[in-house]
This record gives C-alpha cells, sequence and structure tokens, in this order.
C-alpha cells in the first residue's frame, strides 16, 4: 500500500481504537474545513499549487548537495502549505530544515521510534487524539511532577517532540491547519529548572522559528510556578516577535485557556468537558513504532556533505 505522504512503503495504516476516539495518523484528504482554510490563509488554490511545485522543482535543481525526494509532490506541497505557497520561502525552509538537522547531528542522526522508547515510557510527551475547535493537533509536554529528569533528559524530550512533528507533518490536515502545544508545568522544581541551559534554549528556539515545515499556532503555558520565569528567560533572548506573539502564559486560569482552546475539545484535567481517555506516550509509541520505516526514509534525505 502507498500513503501519497509518506516517503515509505507501509503494510498497514497504524490505529488503536479508545473508547469513541481512533487513535491514528490521518493520512487522507483534509477536511472541508481545512480546505476552506487552506483557501483563506494559504493561497491554495489548484492553479497556484500546480505552478508552486512545478517552480519548486526547478529551484531545488540547483541544490546540487542536497538529496531529497524532489519529485515527490505531496513532499514538496508538506513545505509550501506553511510557505503559502511562495516557492522561493519553501526552497529556503527546506535548506533550514535540512541545515538544522546537520548542524544537530547528535539529536538527528540514525532518530527513530525504536530507539526512543524512554521518552514514551515516562509518559510526559503526548498527543490528543481530538484536535481543537479550529482543526489543530494538540500536542502535551508535562514537565513537571511527571518528569524525573534523571530518568529522561531534555534531549530526549526534544527527540519525542521531533517525533511527534515528523509525523503531524504528514497529515495534509496539520499541514493546513496546524498545531498548538501546551506545556504543562505543574510541579517544576528548582532542580528540574537546572537542566535548561541557553544553547538547549537557543536549539529550541531555532527549530520552532526557522526549521520546522509545520505551522506552530500557539505554545500555551499552563500551571507553571513562579520558578518557571528562570526558565522562561533563557528563551526570551532568542525569541523573534512572532514567536513571542504566540507564547501564551494561563497559570491555573482555566477561562483564559479556553479563550484560545475551546472546553469542548478539552479533558476535565484542564476545565474542560470532553469525555475522554488519556492518551499515554506509550500508546501513541505503539502508533510511532509501526512507522519506524517512514523515519528510516526521512533520514535518508538531507546534505550529502554534512558540513552546512
Amino acid at each position: 500500500m502507498r500513503v501519497p505522504t509518506m516517503l515509505s512503503e507501509l503494510t498497514e495504516l497504524p490505529s488503536i481504537q479508545l473508547g469513541d476516539f481512533k487513535l491514528q495518523f490521518e493520512l487522507g484528504e483534509p477536511t472541508d474545513f481545512a480546505k476552506e482554510v487552506a483557501i483563506k490563509e494559504l493561497r491554495e488554490t489548484p492553479e497556484i499549487k500546480k505552478k508552486a511545485v512545478e517552480d519548486l522543482k526547478k529551484l531545488l535543481e540547483n541544490e546540487t548537495d542536497l538529496t531529497i525526494p524532489k519529485d515527490n509532490e505531496e513532499w514538496l506541497v508538506r513545505f509550501l502549505r506553511p510557505c503559502k505557497f511562495y516557492p522561493e520561502s519553501a526552497k529556503d525552509l527546506i535548506k533550514r530544515y535540512y541545515s538544522f538537522k546537520v548542524k544537530h547531528a547528535d539529536v538527528y542522526d540514525g532518530l527513530r521510534p525504536t530507539k526512543e522508547a524512554n521518552i514514551f515510557k515516562h509518559n510526559i510527551l503526548t498527543v490528543f487524539p481530538n484536535r481543537d475547535q479550529l482543526g489543530r493537533r494538540i500536542l502535551l509536554l508535562e514537565l513537571g511532577k511527571r518528569w524525573k529528569h534523571k530518568e529522561v533528559t531534555l534531549d530526549e524530550v526534544f527527540k519525542g517532540a521531533v517525533l511527534f512533528l515528523e509525523a503531524a507533518m504528514l497529515e495534509p490536515e496539520t499541514q493546513i491547519s496546524g498545531a498548538v502545544v501546551i506545556f504543562d508545568m505543574d510541579g517544576l522544581s528548582l532542580q528540574q529548572t537546572w537542566q535548561f541551559t541557553p544553547p538547549f534554549a537557543k536549539r529550541i528556539v531555532d527549530w520552532l522559528q526557522d526549521s520546522v515545515p509545520l505551522r506552530i499556532k500557539a505554545i500555551h503555558i499552563i500551571n507553571q510556578p513562579k520558578i518557571f520565569n528562570v526558565v522562561f528567560a533563557l528563551f526570551k533572548p532568542f525569541l523573534r516577535e512572532k514567536l513571542r506573539s504566540r507564547i501564551i502564559f494561563h497559570g491555573t486560569d482555566r477561562d483564559s485557556l479556553h479563550k484560545h482552546i475551546s472546553a469542548k475539545c478539552l479533558p476535565a484535567i484542564y476545565g474542560g468537558v470532553l469525555e475522554i481517555p488519556r492518551v499515554d506516550g506509550d500508546q501513541w509509541y505503539k502508533l510511532l513504532l509501526l512507522c519506524d520505516l517512514e523515519y528510516e526514509a526521512i533520514n535518508s534525505y538531507g546534505y550529502k556533505n554534512k558540513k552546512k
């Protein structure tokens, strides 16, 4: 079976049933709602899309040191969507995406779900099985009580986030509508704050601002104690206005959170009304494992000389 958005040949599309919800990668056609968003926000029409794909292909012909699947139209669209179908911008994004992987080869080399069981076992990173009211994926990181920093490094947390966002990039619906991130910092300790360093902060910000071909629409910080200010101070110098304006602090004010993510899309723990089972990290991990070949394919592309 060949799924158009994927680079590998999958024999089965992963999914797990959770009550009324099916946990799966949504690789089919975008919904009508998403198609409307694509037209309004991304200039996505058949004509613009066709021309942008052709132009991007031509632009990439000059990038001789890059090994990429440039004849795969779905792959090109993955980069064109966050750039509103401007081919030059998409080419630059592709180059930044692969340059970042070279710069941080210690994280990216051979990155596959089979090698990263630990982060999912600790259950501090998960994706909701539902989307928010605007069709966006919701990624949750719990870096307080659940995070045993002596057992899980921040590099492992980062790798887990990369694996999730690479999966999200495969979904046409997410390519269009984007994703939101919730950081639940409840119980953050002084010892945990010491794990954060300026180089780590810079890597995260560079990744989100310049190197992820995905629309990160908002980052919501909730349940943060005062000590979180120490952590945020590390990130601040690297933030440009666009991303900075998308970081919203809520504390324990659920009404504030619901102004951005509807209570209908959130479980009771976050003041929501959605009756939904918590999706544990290991449940997502089972799905990611079924896509191990896809991550192998993703890793096979990039700069040949590795010196970008």
